[in-house]
């Protein structure tokens, strides 16, 4: 594959050959790099130093092995355009269910399969039960499966809260706090650190998330992580990010990130100013823009490089995401077209590509097709700035929050409730 180019603020452009076509260095051409002052300073998560502050949110269907490699080549070359070396961001897989990984699951092992060059390797696990999930981690630290665990408290969908899974969890603090114990009991002789996504709580009536920040402070999680949005908000309205500094002032002793509302590098910049956290979580913000984590990994560098592709560079961003699923699925083309079509309209936002276009783009089956397709694109559209910008992925409406019966009554668990708890664990994620 040729060269290929990423249009850059203010007329820079780097080369982005090692993100379109395989490893590869970072060219300029016509830009001088002077000395920058970063935002944040590198992230410590456990044993692991994070250059770029910032953490790839796990999201189901999303986060496999192929986007996380886009992702990190990106932010290697935003970390370069800042002047800086090293390990870039966090960039966690999707979740896992802890029982479907300790059953061994065909697509469990998939889920947790990452690139040789991927460093640190992060799992996301989901789990309602201490013993499930002290055996799920057991078996990624001494199989040497993972070199960090991230665990998942932030799930908003109804078919996980109604059994008091998910985001619904840390209501029940005794339940949380041994899920959390459990993990890193079984994960610290490894040197592997436990960190917690959660939510600020169910609604605005009943928050978990201080005493979920103290508690997995206290068992020994080496950082935790808000979604500054109830379960009742889903992925409605504005995060409410004063919720993030609240949590800083709780946990003094591990890191603090902020997630929720980061469209641009600009608003992570801006979280981290306002709330103080130590670094930022990005999920909807980079669907169809793997390119955002150089714009992130320059700006906490204290660089005003940005990445603006026209039509051109985003296709064959698009075509680049598609090989690497056909890697991701052993050879399968059809399976690896089946997974792309749902980024097509993410990666096409604000470019005047017509309806027809669009629609034969969703139902492409091999690489031949997208190929074709693009073909028939007029590739040097530029840019099409603020159209192309903002909120991608869910939004919805606030809604009453689907519990088990006579969840809110307590923060202990009864018999009935722990036998509904049982059969949360299913193969959902977000947060």
């Amino acid at each position: 594959m040729s060269a290929l180019r990423l249009g850059l603020q203010d007329g820079a452009r780097f080369d982005l050959t090692g993100i379109l076509g395989g490893p590869g260095t970072l060219g300029h051409t016509g830009i001088t790099m002077s000395a920058t002052t970063a935002v944040l300073p590198p992230l410590h998560i456990g044993r692991h130093v994070i250059e770029s502050p910032v953490v790839l949110a796990p999201m189901a269907g999303i986060t496999n092995r192929a986007f996380r490699r886009l992702c990190r080549e990106s932010g290697s070359v935003g970390l370069a355009a800042g002047g800086v070396s090293g390990a870039t961001s966090l960039y966690v897989s999707e979740m896992v269910t802890s029982r479907a990984l300790v059953e061994r699951s065909t697509e469990s092992m998939r889920l947790i399969s990452h690139d040789p060059q991927e460093h640190p390797r992060s799992v996301q696990l989901y789990s309602v039960d201490p013993v499930t999930a002290g055996l799920a981690a057991r078996m990624l630290v001494t199989e040497d499966r993972a070199d960090h665990i991230d665990l998942n408290f932030g799930c908003p969908v109804p078919k996980v809260t109604r059994k008091g899974g998910g985001a619904a969890l840390p209501w029940k603090t005794e339940l949380f706090r041994s899920i959390v114990a459990a993990v890193v009991r079984e994960a610290s002789p490894y040197s592997v650190p436990v960190t917690v996504k959660m939510r600020m709580g169910i609604d605005a009536e009943h928050l978990t998330y201080l005493d979920a920040g103290r508690i997995a402070e206290g068992v020994g999680a080496a950082g935790v992580a808000l979604h500054a949005r109830t379960v009742s908000q889903a992925y409605s309205g504005d995060a409410h990010w004063s919720a993030i500094a609240r949590l800083k002032e709780a946990v003094r002793t591990i890191p603090v990130l902020g997630n929720g509302d980061i469209w641009s590098a600009e608003d992570a910049v801006q979280m981290a100013r306002e709330t103080g956290c130590d670094g930022v979580v990005v999920g909807r913000g980079c669907l169809g823009r793997p390119w955002l984590f150089a714009d992130l990994a320059a700006a906490f560098a204290g660089s005003q490089v940005r990445v603006r592709p026209g039509l051109r560079e985003v296709t064959a961003t698009l075509r680049r995401h598609t090989e690497y699923l056909v890697d991701f699925y052993d050879g399968d083309e059809q399976r690896a077209c089946r997974d792309i079509r749902k980024h097509i309209a993410w990666y096409l936002k604000g470019f005047p590509a017509g309806s027809t276009v669009r629609h034969q783009l969703a139902l492409v089956d091999s690489l031949q097709a997208l190929d074709d397709l693009i073909g028939t694109m007029d590739l040097d559209v530029p840019w099409p700035g603020d159209a192309a910008e903002g909120q991608r992925g869910r939004a919805g409406s606030p809604r009453v929050v689907a519990l088990p019966e006579n969840w809110l009554r307590s923060r202990e668990l009864d018999e009935a409730q722990a036998a509904q708890v049982a059969q949360a664990e299913l193969s959902v994620s977000g947060g």
